[in-house]
């Protein structure tokens, strides 16, 4: 404990906890529709493809982060364009990672020097984030969160049910590839922490857990972003005492919550619900059949 104590005075670890927990909150909130919305295997290819973007864009000297960012981007824009429908979003997604896939491997191939900062993107490298890529994710965080808002609405609507929305006049089209685009901004954003081949941990687990703890989309949102934070930043913490990675520790935990909110916090709360609801409903028989006998 003295150690972790120390090492919070140091600045790769205040940059690592700040940028934790900037992600955290935005995997929280995007990991509730991620879930809803049944675009996991969307996630996965934005991962895989964002990686695509880093190798191109180390390969040409630039900031592989950003490169992360436009991978996934283009991705959402790609799979938005050709696969709204859930129907046949899957085969496009095959699709589309097939390919950016093979261009990650070409793009790796032709770098010449060591690509240290590409493969790290695998992994995730969250205590290596500097002060300027701290400034760069709550940018992206920011405005994520405020895209998100802006559509919150009728994002919900067409979620829970899109045919009624489509007949009501929601854009449930250009509704479907704004929020491809949101997950393309948290998908670069949580891969600093997990890394590509761990994305689903932070974009689909806590949001995975939430839906076991509440049926109200907003009190679900809530959950899903203090399980994300409690995963992130324990996982760092932990990693601190450790030395492991910090993967490890968000994996774990990540799944330690959710099977404890399918198979014992969920089925609690459940039944305590059922059994205010026949409270609720004993109470209003009583009060209608005490209002019969008054008339009598």
């Amino acid at each position: 404990m003295d150690q972790v104590v120390a090492l919070l005075a140091y600045d790769f670890v205040q940059n690592a906890i700040a940028a934790g927990l900037v992600i955290a909150v935005v995997s929280g909130i995007v990991s509730r529709f991620v879930v809803t919305r049944n675009m996991s295997f969307a996630v996965h290819a934005l991962s895989e493809l964002g990686f695509t973007g880093a190798a191109g864009f180390i390969l040409l000297r630039l900031s592989p982060v950003l490169g992360l960012l436009a991978g996934t981007a283009v991705t959402a824009i790609f799979i938005g364009a050709l696969g709204v429908r859930a129907r046949g979003r899957d085969v496009v997604v095959g699709v589309v990672m097939a390919f950016g896939l093979g261009l990650g491997v070409l793009f790796i191939t032709l770098y010449k020097g060591y690509a240290n900062q590409a493969f790290a993107i695998l992994f995730g490298t969250i205590t290596g984030v500097s002060r300027g890529d701290v400034v760069l994710l709550v940018a992206i965080g920011l405005v994520t969160i405020a895209a998100l808002a802006f559509v919150y609405r009728p994002l919900t609507f067409a979620t829970v049910d899109p045919e009624v929305a489509e007949a009501r006049g929601v854009p449930v089209g250009a509704l479907a590839v704004v929020f491809l685009l949101i997950m393309a901004a948290a998908v670069a954003e949580a891969i600093q922490v997990v890394g590509v081949l761990l994305i689903l941990t932070l974009l689909i687990t806590p949001g995975a857990a939430a839906e076991r703890l509440t049926p109200r989309p907003g009190v679900a949102v809530a959950w899903s972003v203090g399980i994300a934070v409690f995963c992130v930043l324990g996982g760092i913490l932990l990693s601190l005492a450790t030395n492991a990675p910090v993967s490890v520790f968000v994996t774990s935990l990540s799944f330690a919550c959710y099977l404890l909110a399918r198979f014992v916090v969920g089925p609690r709360r459940r039944q305590l619900r059922a059994i205010h609801s026949a409270r609720a409903d004993e109470a209003a028989s009583a009060a209608v059949a005490s209002g019969g006998s008054a008339d009598l």
